[in-house]
């Protein structure tokens, strides 16, 4: 088994209902009100804190972005937001 794994687990109650154990909160960086997401593959279920899932994701599809754009250098960007800047004055 991996160095850094365990096991934990908890019981599903009557409407679906689980409580996460501490320490699988304490990983997924998940407190009281944040939002969860179920990530199904096959036969496995994976559980991520979703606002981590979601930046990773975003991070992910933004990959090569700035290169695709002309944005390869700190000048590249600075003009860009020059003009950015200008745009929103103007309007």
């Amino acid at each position: 088994m991996l160095e850094n794994a365990f096991v934990d687990n908890a019981k599903v109650m009557a409407k679906g209902q689980v409580t996460i154990p501490k320490d699988v909160r304490e990983v997924l960086g998940a407190a009281s009100g944040d939002r969860i997401s179920f990530i199904v593959e096959g036969s496995t279920v994976r559980v991520v804190n979703s606002a981590i899932y979601a930046m990773q994701t975003l991070q992910r599809e933004m990959e090569g972005e700035a290169d695709r754009s002309g944005l390869t250098s700190d000048n590249n960007i600075m003009a860009l937001v020059k003009e950015l800047r200008n745009e929103d004055e103007n309007t």
